[in-house]
């Protein structure tokens, strides 16, 4: 029963509710009360599981789509994929998802950019992205962790732009799009990856200098 929910779960079954409303309503209390109403969720207790306002109904709903997204692409899927296309399809997977709200999602991106709000939307884009990775199989806790994240929410937040505008069939502009920051993605981690191992062997001045210092004896 609806009066048994934790602010937690009311959030969850209130998430897709707001964003349908907001892309008309604008992620208010208007596209907040009509869906706690149309879910059977007295508003009162609807406002108080979002107490940050739109942000946090804008948090709820990119949650769900992440949730969304991997439903997509449960683990026996990825696993017969490439790095490449595990990413590829990752990505799509979640602008399928958003695909029917995209007038929500410009107006969450439009709330997003605001001053106050740039440093929720990068831990926000963050936490997509490292999901995303996560789920490609990326296991590294090194400087790959961060590099690779940053690049991927660079390459996704340019892909939205184009999504947002983007009216050709099974939204092929962006598909190519994304196919070819995908290709940049891979080239450089394949660049990288023959830096690190054409200069991990060579003399290093600090190890000499260690060594000089401590001898191994």
């Amino acid at each position: 029963m609806t009066q048994d929910l934790t602010l937690d779960e009311i959030r969850d079954a209130l998430a897709r509710g707001i964003a349908d409303n907001a892309a008309f309503d604008g992620w208010g209390d208007a596209a907040r009360d009509m869906a706690a109403e149309a879910a059977g969720i007295d508003t009162d207790v609807a406002r108080l599981a979002f107490p940050g306002g739109a942000v946090d109904m804008i948090d709820a709903w990119f949650a769900a789509i992440d949730r969304q997204m991997a439903d997509a692409l449960p683990p026996p899927m990825l696993a017969g994929m490439k790095v490449r296309a595990r990413i590829t399809a990752l990505v799509e997977a979640r602008l399928d998802a958003v695909a029917i709200n995209r007038e929500s999602l410009r107006r969450a991106l439009a709330i997003l950019a605001l001053p106050q709000n740039v440093g929720r939307a990068a831990r926000l884009g963050w936490r997509s992205v490292d999901l995303m990775w996560r789920m490609a199989g990326d296991t590294a806790t090194d400087y790959n962790h961060y590099t690779k994240r940053t690049i991927l929410l660079g390459v996704y937040g340019a892909t939205v732009t184009v999504f947002l505008d983007d009216d050709t069939e099974g939204h092929a502009d962006t598909r190519a799009f994304l196919a070819r920051r995908i290709d940049g993605i891979m080239r450089f981690e394949k660049s990288k990856a023959a830096f690190v191992k054409r200069y991990e062997h060579r003399p290093s001045l600090s190890r000499f200098v260690g060594r000089l210092r401590y001898p191994v004896v």
